[in-house]
């Protein structure tokens, strides 16, 4: 993609976030009332990271797709937060995994307060929002959130099981991303639609584009590891890597480089000793053999397919704001 599209794309999603930006304070003021817990350490490691400058993309789309499908109530605001507490106990869980010191440019949950208090309040997070989403008192809600923190437990798992396996199938790859972030924004479209009573048909074409969409941001973000401004991301360039994880553009690289570079990069998955030296040559190496272009082909292929699924709608603000949405799901390293 060329400079010029991606900064139409950049400014198109600040339209959008400024047009909804009433809603999206909606949604604040309920992640705020939300943390009500009797013990007030829990409140503020939640809202340490909560308050850790989150683009609240998940509750967005959610409010998007309600809108798209004749939505008019307020409802989605609750919903919304309560769908950002689920994503952000994925977070400190998952910084817990991965021994993480720095998410979105500040000290993680755990290297402040440490793991087993970071474990706990994401553990509080999930069970605050299923708590409150049963008040909404629809059996379609709750069986989309449930299923929805089931895949992602399950796509942590298999990640965890191939960690430091440059093996890894593509498609296990892909299944992993399906279940850890796609599984949420998919789901979040979902509900959105069912707040709107929407057709089974729009629920599920609204389900699919979250599908592809979150499939689209999460390859685009590994495939950022390598190339992006790491100041920008707020860590560190090439830490995947590091952390052992085989994400798209290196499976790509794999499957193409000699022996000798595929057994260099198989020793420094599993010993974690990547220095810098080997993370130029590794860059220089997906640069040779296009790993890169490859893994933002298929982000964005699956972006089309996202696009796609929204034809079944009739032209809306909010069709619109979903497409553009879309776009930025891999550009917003820009």
């Amino acid at each position: 993609m060329t400079q010029g599209p991606v900064i139409s794309t950049i400014h198109c999603m600040a339209d959008v976030w400024d047009a909804y930006r009433p809603e999206l304070d909606g949604v604040e003021d309920r992640v705020r009332k939300n943390l009500d817990s009797s013990v007030a350490l829990v409140n503020t490691v939640a809202a340490h990271i909560l308050s850790g400058g989150g683009k609240r993309i998940r509750p967005l789309l959610l409010q998007l797709s309600a809108r798209l499908c004749g939505y008019s109530g307020k409802d989605h605001h609750q919903l919304g937060s309560l769908v950002e507490f689920i994503h952000t106990a994925t977070l400190l869980h998952d910084d817990v995994v991965d021994d993480a010191d720095i998410r979105r440019g500040r000290k993680t949950a755990r290297k402040v307060w440490g793991n087993q208090i970071s474990i706990l309040v994401g553990d509080y997070l999930y069970t605050k929002a299923m708590c409150q989403v049963v008040e909404f008192r629809s059996q379609g809600i709750n069986e989309v959130l449930a299923e929805a923190c089931k895949k992602m437990a399950e796509g942590e798992v298999l990640q965890l099981y191939y960690n430091g396996n440059p093996a890894m199938p593509e498609i296990d790859y892909i299944k992993i991303v399906e279940h850890k972030t796609a599984g949420l924004i998919a789901a979040a479209c979902r509900m959105g639609a069912i707040l709107a009573d929407a057709s089974e048909t729009q629920q599920e074409a609204l389900f699919r584009f979250g599908q592809y969409l979150g499939i689209a941001f999460q390859v685009a973000d590994d495939t950022l590891d390598y190339t992006a401004n790491g100041e920008f991301l707020g860590k560190t360039i090439g830490q995947d890597l590091r952390q052992g994880k085989a994400t798209l553009p290196l499976l790509h690289l794999l499957q193409h480089c000699s022996e000798q570079d595929r057994l260099m990069i198989k020793d420094r998955m599993e010993t974690r000793t990547l220095s810098t030296a080997d993370l130029e040559r590794i860059l220089s190496l997906m640069t040779d053999f296009g790993s890169i272009m490859y893994a933002m082909d298929r982000a964005r292929t699956y972006i089309a397919a996202a696009k796609h699924e929204l034809e079944i709608f009739e032209d809306s603000t909010a069709r619109r704001a979903l497409t553009v949405a879309a776009d930025y799901m891999i550009t917003r390293d820009r």
